[in-house]
C-alpha cells in the first residue's frame, strides 16, 4: 500500500497515482498488480466513504471504482469527486459487473469498463484517461 511519503515521492518522480476502489480484496490486488507493472503508483479503498476521504488528501490522477462498494456507492463517489474542487480533475473509471455505462456517464465518469477484468483493456483505458487528463489540464492553463 502507498503511504503519504510514497504519494509525495510519486508526484516528484512523475508516476501517476491510481486509486482502486473495490469491495473485493482479490480484485484490488489483481488490478494493483497490473497497474504497478505498467508503472503506476496505487492507493486502495474498500468503500466509497474511505475513498472520498483518501482522494481528498492524496488527490489521485485516476480513481477506478466498482459501482457496488459499501457506504457510498461508486456512482455517488464519482459525483462527489467531480463536485469537489480538490478532486474534480481526477479521471474516474467505473469498472463494474453491472452493465451501467449510461449511469456511469450520467454520474460524471470519464470511462466505463465491464468486468471481468481484462489486463489490456484496463491498462489501455488508464493510459488514454491520463493522456486526456493531461491535454485537458494543459488547455485550461
Amino acid at each position: 500500500m502507498v503511504t503519504d511519503a510514497d504519494e509525495r515521492l510519486s508526484r516528484v518522480s512523475g508516476k501517476a497515482i491510481v486509486m482502486v476502489v473495490d469491495r473485493d480484496p482479490h480484485i484490488r490486488e489483481l488490478e494493483a498488480h497490473f497497474l504497478e507493472q505498467a508503472g503506476y503508483s496505487i492507493l486502495f479503498a474498500g468503500d466509497g466513504d474511505a475513498a472520498l476521504v483518501r482522494a481528498r488528501s492524496a488527490v489521485p490522477d485516476i480513481v477506478i471504482t466498482e459501482i457496488l462498494v459499501p457506504r457510498l456507492d461508486g456512482l455517488a463517489l464519482c459525483r462527489q469527486l467531480k463536485l469537489d474542487p480538490r478532486t474534480r480533475e481526477a479521471s474516474v473509471l467505473v469498472f463494474s459487473i453491472l452493465a451501467a455505462a449510461g449511469r456511469a456517464r450520467e454520474a460524471g465518469a470519464d470511462a466505463f469498463l465491464l468486468k471481468p477484468l481484462a489486463e489490456h483493456a484496463l491498462i489501455e483505458t488508464v493510459r488514454q484517461l491520463l493522456e486526456q487528463r493531461t491535454t485537458r489540464l494543459r488547455s485550461t492553463r
